[in-house]
């Protein structure tokens, strides 16, 4: 049987609590990386394939371990074009370098602002190069999440069609090409699913978080690893998220939906689409927020807030709204009339044919034939035979025994992080000084040199001084002479000496 490795932070099959979620950071910092984890697993497992977790771990060391146990790379990236992850992109292009299997870039893409000027240099262009060529040597094609992030590689030089391809999030082909939305007949009584991303505009966020007075039942839906902290434990560790100075957003215990129970952070990608299939409606600014939904046939509405988001959620055409759209008059029923639920149909099975036919150009086993039936598929045998755990709530609203238990490990997790960041910056620190140290000693060095130019100054200004002092002396002398008696008795002479 082959065995493809595949970059994730945990396999679909793989029933992590909490806790260890948390220790290892299994969902990348955002759970939505469990989504096209789980398309990717189901896609490509088959009779003769089985496909691995990676971990997250990147370690060009690992070439040889990974050439002899593995007959294929499968990497799956999000937003990797960002400058946060460029450290980690130059890890995979020196390991894929030294991979002698196949590599299979699936869905990458870029985070640009909105309305990227494409053709700007960055300062991670040649990185991108490097990783793009590196993945080439091992594949034909790379898949990419849109338009924005080709018309990218195309200003970095390479091929559309040829070298890149746009096939969207793989997310979104999780059930092959069968998507179809409900209908919705929107009211008070409507259960409603709402995600947020804290850069969102304040108008958006007060729209959003105003829902939940509206419409009791709501949930909302966080996907980043400082709100499953604080979902699960109460608090972030080690200070404040980047999300608790935000206004308008569920950042703290106090926050309604905390204090309601109306918070679910999902453990795996299974358990959150089943969970959308009892939604009437999705709306919010997280793409996987919404793909989930999809996926489950209900009905959602995005709000793309950036260029990330953009490009997929016009790839994929989602119903959407712009954020110029919102404001403090915007009610939900309004943009319900604005967009069309039914609009993703119009497009998936086309796009389905597409990123098919990428997965053939790099020669990819699948199971196409299975998803265009609607048949079950090899790796649903093996996700039927376990069980995934509930989605975390609050705290609050644990028991008491849970309550301690989650304090419990929270502080067990807590102690060996706070360590490793103390670690951390203390090389922080040590890198500083030691630059500082370099500072110190380059300022001594240009303080010797000054101090050395400055008695050069005064030395070539004191023979200045005394240069002048001569010269005046010689100049009066010289005048002295002029005004002699000897020197005008003579004046007829010299005329006469200069004529001849």
């Amino acid at each position: 049987m082959k065995k493809i490795l595949v970059r994730s932070g945990m396999s679909p099959l793989d029933t992590f609590s909490a806790d260890e979620i948390i220790k290892r950071n299994a969902i990348g910092n955002n759970v939505g990386n469990l989504m096209y984890a789980y398309s990717v697993f189901r896609n490509l497992t088959t009779e003769n394939v089985e496909l691995v977790s990676d971990y997250y771990r990147t370690n060009p060391l690992d070439a040889e371990m990974i050439n002899e146990t593995y007959d294929a790379y499968a990497i799956p990236l999000a937003n990797a074009i960002r400058p946060s992850f460029i450290p980690t992109l130059k890890k995979y292009t020196e390991l894929i370098q030294k991979l002698k299997i196949p590599v299979y870039v699936i869905g990458m893409g870029m985070a640009f602002p909105y309305e990227p000027n494409i053709s700007s240099k960055r300062p991670f262009d040649d990185d991108v190069k490097r990783f793009v060529s590196a993945v080439l040597e091992k594949s034909n094609i790379l898949g990419l999440r849109g338009q924005i992030t080709s018309d990218y590689l195309s200003y970095l030089g390479f091929k559309e069609g040829q070298d890149h391809q746009v096939i969207g999030c793989p997310s979104m082909y999780t059930f092959g090409e069968n998507i179809k939305i409900r209908d919705i007949e929107l009211n008070t009584s409507s259960s409603i699913s709402v995600n947020m991303t804290p850069k969102a505009d304040q108008e958006v966020l007060k729209f959003l978080n105003s829902l939940s007075d509206h419409y009791k039942n709501l949930n909302f839906i966080p996907q980043d690893m400082d709100e499953m902290i604080l979902t699960y434990s109460g608090t972030p560790f080690l200070g404040g998220a980047i999300n608790t100075k935000v206004d308008n957003y569920p950042n703290n215990l106090m926050s309604n939906v905390y204090k309601n129970n109306q918070v679910k952070f999902f453990l795996s990608a299974p358990s959150w689409i089943e969970h959308m299939r009892n939604v009437d409606i999705s709306i919010g600014t997280r793409l996987h927020g919404n793909v989930a939904p999809t996926l489950a046939g209900t009905p959602s509405i995005t709000i793309p807030i950036d260029a990330r988001m953009r490009e997929l959620s016009e790839y994929h055409n989602f119903p959407r709204v712009s954020i110029e759209e919102i404001n403090a008059e915007t009610k939900l029923e309004n943009l319900l009339e604005k967009v069309d639920l039914h609009s993703i149909e119009k497009s998936h099975q086309r796009n389905y044919n597409n990123f098919i036919n990428f997965l053939n150009k790099n020669e990819i086993e699948h199971v196409y034939n299975y998803n265009a039936k609607g048949l079950k598929l090899p790796f649903d045998d093996k996700l039927e035979k376990i069980k995934l755990l509930d989605p975390v709530s609050p705290i609050t609203s644990c028991s008491s025994e849970e309550m301690k238990e989650r304090l419990q490990k929270s502080f067990e997790i807590m102690v060996p992080k706070q360590e490793k960041e103390n670690n951390k910056l203390k090389g922080k620190v040590k890198e500083k000084n030691k630059k500082l140290d370099k500072k110190e000693n380059k300022i001594k060095k240009d303080e010797k040199v000054i101090s050395d130019l400055k008695l050069d100054i005064e030395r070539k200004s004191k023979d200045l001084k005394k240069s002048k002092e001569q010269n005046k002396k010689l100049v009066l002398k010289l005048q002295n002479i002029e005004n002699s008696r000897s020197w005008k008795l003579t004046r007829p002479l010299r005329l006469l000496r200069q004529k001849r």
